[in-house]
């Protein structure tokens, strides 16, 4: 048959194609994402990572029971954490899942193994929903744009490289696939795509606290089409099947439980549901009175119900029946609220506001298609496009905020900006309604609609060559045959160049998109922070594991008991690595608790020593980079300690002690005697004057180091071969009664340096 290619129609050779695309983009996103493992080796990366790692090990050997109702007693001792109640359990059982399955079908892999490669695996699970909800609000053309954008955009490869396990590496996913879910049963108002949609959000709130997002942007859609008059029935039976099972789906996580009853992040959601109760009723209400009186009903049902529900809200939440907002969405309003309430929040560096450039570093390209795509969403503004466009400015917004919410608007940016190379390909291409084409397409069909309505128009355009006296065609001259075939040789000439002038231009931006994405990757997230790399004069690269080597130690000379104080960065991976009990750890649950370890690091060696013993701690762990250059050490995030220790025991500890006179930061000889005398400064300094011979010289902070550091109570256990980790042993008490500054001077042996 014509047409036909190895037996496959034009459909099927679109089809297939299409399917081969989305294959070569999957391929493409997994790809990409393992740098780090080529360039390392198979290692989890960053902080969180680590729990997760370590709780999903545990869920393979013990099972879900033992890990559902896991009480770790090593963290946060002397308290312990209820780890079932306190997690978000999705990435766990997904890795225990895809292990088992392997497992069943005789494939051997270690669960490591797994955990490292699962963010990319979903990240091509991404890039197949960011094609479904492309397709779903504009095109397929649309639809494979977005997906290769979104494949390898370094907004999202951020938080899904080889070895970050973290739980953006599946969330993302099922963000964008919630959001496609839900579209579809808008436009069909499918109770069977609403209840798909709802279990998508379940998943997304067993893996991710960013599900709040959703719980509020499908209500804010819900609640826009209502304000602008877009009532359905397909929308009503789309968002109350949603709302109800997806409510009751989430509330199954312990983490969750009650919280969308009475927390302030889902009350909007709750507020729309009623609404939307009202307006069917209004509906129904309508058939049955006449129009004058159904408008006032109307107004004044409107305005009571305005009335009850803002009291009714006032007075829930000034009884306490609706918790107030949490601290961090508060400082998703006021970037200053955080560091003045909150300093632990303040503290850690992805809640901070995000720098202008990191919107072209993480977008590139995307960032001048996105408001092009908004406004061919405005001229369209059909249901999906009102999505599509609140969707925008909250996720910019957000993200303007908070640097770690890049994640929430990359999605939306590599939609808009398949929208954008979309309209851009199908008008200078031809390949769509917008081309000549699909233009004359539709004009033939509008004219034909117009000869049927009004035939007296429909004159065939022959007789403008007939001769007026006997009705013969006249037929024009050879000459003027031809000089019509050059006037339109040149015609398609002259459109033709500017159609390749803007295509190459766009097809040089996309492939400067991709060389730039892999750039980023490669130089700047594929790095795990538990191993650094530095590149010599020569160009060799220097690998430094010193956390690694410093955990081994832990691990291999230390008791099983024994209490590990540290700043709450390194808890999980001192508890992953070390398998140590830890005071504190990335959780954050306790300020106190946290507030305590940053007094003891705040504190005078006697002091801290005192503290230290009634917590029952064996071993001070500090991270240093002054010998190396690595800024990311202890001495640099010791303000925070002092903020956040400063919050709870403000009698104890004070900011304005550790500048010196002149409002300095300092380090050395002129430093703040607060900072000379506390834990942090002795333990980062003890004996590094010495090792360097007397002229140490602290690269991170770029001063002299002071000339005499003394540590009596504390004793050095282990440092690593590049003095970025350093342990030190909390002495016993004397056996005769003595202070330890006693022993020493009687000794003779105090350190210094």
């Amino acid at each position: 048959m014509a047409g036909k290619v190895l037996g496959l129609t034009a459909v099927d050779q679109t089809s297939l194609l299409r399917i081969g695309i989305l294959g070569l983009i999957s391929l493409v996103a997994i790809g990409s994402r393992l740098y780090s493992v080529l360039r390392f080796e198979s290692v989890i990366h960053e902080f969180d990572p680590w729990f997760n790692y370590r709780t999903t090990r545990y869920l393979v050997d013990n099972g879900f029971d033992k890990f559902w109702n896991w009480f770790d007693e090593t963290a946060w001792y002397p308290l312990g954490r209820v780890v079932g109640g306190t997690l978000y359990p999705g990435i766990m059982v997904t890795s225990a899942a895809i292990y088992n399955a392997l497992h069943a079908v005789n494939i051997p892999v270690d669960v490591r193994n797994v955990c490292v490669f699962l963010a990319p695996v979903f990240s091509a699970l991404t890039a197949v929903a960011t094609y479904k909800l492309g397709k779903e609000v504009q095109s397929e053309t649309a639809g494979l744009l977005a997906a290769a954008f979104m494949g390898i955009a370094p907004g999202y490869i951020s938080r899904s490289v080889a070895g970050s396990y973290d739980n953006e590496g599946i969330a993302i996913f099922l963000l964008v696939l919630t959001f496609f879910l839900w579209l579809r049963a808008v436009r069909l108002g499918s109770a069977a795509y609403a209840a798909a949609t709802a279990a998508a959000y379940f998943y997304m709130v067993s893996a991710w606290g960013g599900y709040v997002f959703i719980i509020n942007m499908i209500p804010l859609h819900a609640f826009a089409l209502l304000a602008m008059g877009r009532y359905s029935n397909r929308l009503y039976v789309a968002y109350s099947t949603f709302y109800v099972l997806g409510t009751l789906a989430s509330m199954q996580i312990p983490f969750v439980g009650f919280q969308p009853t009475f927390t302030s992040e889902h009350m909007a959601a709750l507020g729309t549901f009623g609404l939307m109760q009202i307006a069917a009723f209004a509906g129904l209400v309508r058939a049955q009175l006449p129009a004058q009186q159904f408008q006032t009903l109307v107004r004044a049902a409107v305005v009571a119900a305005f009335a009850a529900g803002c009291a009714g809200l006032a007075v829930l939440t000034a009884t306490g029946a609706i918790a107030p907002w949490t601290g961090r969405f508060y400082s998703l309003w006021d970037t200053a609220y955080a560091k003045v309430h909150i300093p632990i929040i303040a503290s850690v560096s992805e809640h901070q506001p995000t720098p202008w450039t990191n919107f072209f570093f993480d977008l590139n390209i995307l960032i001048w298609l996105f408001p092009a795509g908004i406004y061919f969403s405005f001229r369209q503004l059909t249901d999906h496009h009102v999505f599509l466009v609140l969707y925008a400015l909250f996720a910019s917004y957000f993200a303007g905020v908070m640097v770690r919410l890049m994640l929430t608007l990359t999605p939306i940016v590599c939609v808009m900006g398949g929208i954008s190379m979309a309209n851009v390909f199908e008008s200078f291409l031809g390949a769509g309604p917008t081309s000549d084409a699909g233009t004359g397409s539709a004009n033939s069909s509008t004219d034909g609609d117009r000869k049927k309505k009004n035939p007296a128009k429909a004159v065939p355009k022959r007789l403008a060559g007939e001769s007026a006296q006997d009705g013969s065609a006249q037929p024009a001259p050879d000459g003027g045959n031809t000089q019509q075939g050059q006037s339109a040789r040149q015609k398609r000439l002259y459109a033709l160049v500017p159609r390749v002038a803007v295509m190459a231009n766009f097809l040089y931006f996309l492939c400067m998109y991709q060389w730039h994405c892999s750039w980023v990757t490669s130089s700047a997230y594929s790095s795990p922070s538990v191993v650094l790399a530095s590149r010599a004069p020569d160009g060799t690269t220097h690998i430094i594991d010193d956390f690694r080597e410093a955990y081994y130690w832990l691990r291999k000379n230390t008791e099983a008991e024994a209490k590990v104080l540290s700043w709450w960065d390194y808890g999980y991976q001192l508890a992953g690595m070390a398998d140590r009990t830890t005071l504190v750890d990335n959780n954050t649950w306790n300020n106190t608790h946290i507030a305590t370890v940053g007094r003891i690091m705040a504190s005078d060696e006697d002091t801290a020593y005192a503290i230290a013993r009634s917590l029952d701690v064996n071993y001070v762990l500090v991270v240093f980079g002054g010998m190396l250059g690595y800024s990311g050490d202890d001495i640099n995030k010791f303000l925070w300690m002092i903020r956040i220790a400063q919050g709870v025991y403000p009698d104890h500890v004070r900011e304005n002690d550790f500048f010196n006179d002149q409002g300095q930061y300092s380090i050395g000889d002129s430093a703040s005697p607060a900072m000379r005398a506390s834990l942090m400064h002795k333990m980062s300094y003890y004996r590094f004057n010495e090792v360097m011979g007397g002229r140490a010289f602290d690269r991170v902070r770029k001063q002299q180091l002071p000339s005499s550091v003394t540590l009596d109570n504390f004793e050095e256990a282990y440092t690593t071969e590049n003095w970025m980790v350093r342990i030190y042993r909390v002495k016993d008490l004397d056996n005769l009664g003595r202070s330890h500054h006693a022993v020493a001077a009687l000794a003779g042996r105090r350190g210094s340096a």
